[in-house]
């Protein structure tokens, strides 16, 4: 019998496993399939520090989908840039968003061409709903895209979301910096919404980021003020700058004390006046 390819296998043509990506190892601590054995390995280390993670990433899911209700909804915006946005999964930014406003814009950018094949083979027919080649580390590049400019009116306001992606920012390539950037290139009424984990002093946390270090090359948790920080000069929406189970909880949210694992990522959302 043929070895059975998954989605990532196909997509890349070859059994030849590439070194480990951030979107394909979230992919599997979600549970998908979109994944090579180099991206499970360092996912299987990260269940072995922190057995837990499995609840921090589906957290991580749902208040992305709030704050995106919540921009839509109840800020009334209608253009959205997903920068890192990973792989597709369930709930994804524009399924939301458009489950609100069938209207609303969204702009995938990843820097990942399994992710970017993916994306584009899954909205071929989403006509409001594009994906794009971009790279956080570079805002003038991303934000000049044609097919991003061509999509998105930047003299309206637009939401930003940066989930999971400024942790994997080192602090000499000015993460700041960035983020200043790109609010700088939008319009008044813009929003801006970081997902960040957090290093809370826990020995746990500290093993998971030297895993990702070690097997992504990268990672950078921070502490809650210094997350804060990355809206300074916004205006915070409420509740301000928390833990994910904080951020307007609904009621299957777990409480912050129902697992450790909650304490290790805070979100913040912002509008530039």
């Amino acid at each position: 019998m043929p070895k059975q390819e998954t989605t990532a296998q196909a997509h890349a043509g070859v059994y030849d496993s590439p070194p480990p990506n951030i979107a394909r190892v979230y992919d599997y601590l979600l549970g998908g399939k979109d994944n090579f054995p180099a991206d499970r390995v360092v996912g299987q280390q990260i269940e072995q520090t922190l057995p837990e993670v499995h609840l921090g990433v589906q957290q991580q899911r749902a208040v992305l989908r709030r704050v995106v209700r919540y921009l839509v909804e109840e800020a009334g915006l209608r253009q959205l840039i997903d920068i890192g946005s990973g792989l597709p999964t369930a709930d994804n930014v524009h399924q939301v968003a458009q489950g609100v406003d069938a209207a609303t814009r969204v702009v995938y950018v990843d820097n990942d061409p399994v992710v970017l094949t993916h994306a584009r083979a899954l909205l071929a027919d989403t006509k409001e709903t594009v994906v794009i080649a971009g790279d956080l580390l570079d805002p003038a590049g991303l934000l000049a895209d044609p097919v991003l400019r061509a999509h998105i009116d930047l003299e309206q306001p637009v939401g930003l979301l940066l989930c999971g992606i400024l942790h994997y920012v080192l602090d000499e390539e000015e993460p700041a910096r960035l983020v200043r950037e790109l609010v700088e290139a939008l319009p008044s009424g813009s929003y801006l919404f970081i997902h960040h984990l957090l290093a809370a002093g826990d020995p746990d946390a500290a093993a998971a980021e030297a895993v990702l270090r070690k097997g992504v090359g990268r990672a950078q948790f921070r502490t809650l003020p210094a997350v804060a920080a990355f809206l300074d000069g916004l205006d915070p929406v409420e509740p301000g700058v928390v833990t994910v189970s904080e951020w307007r909880p609904e009621a299957d949210t777990p409480a912050l004390d129902a697992n450790p694992v909650l304490r290790l990522a805070a979100v913040g959302v912002a509008r530039k006046p």
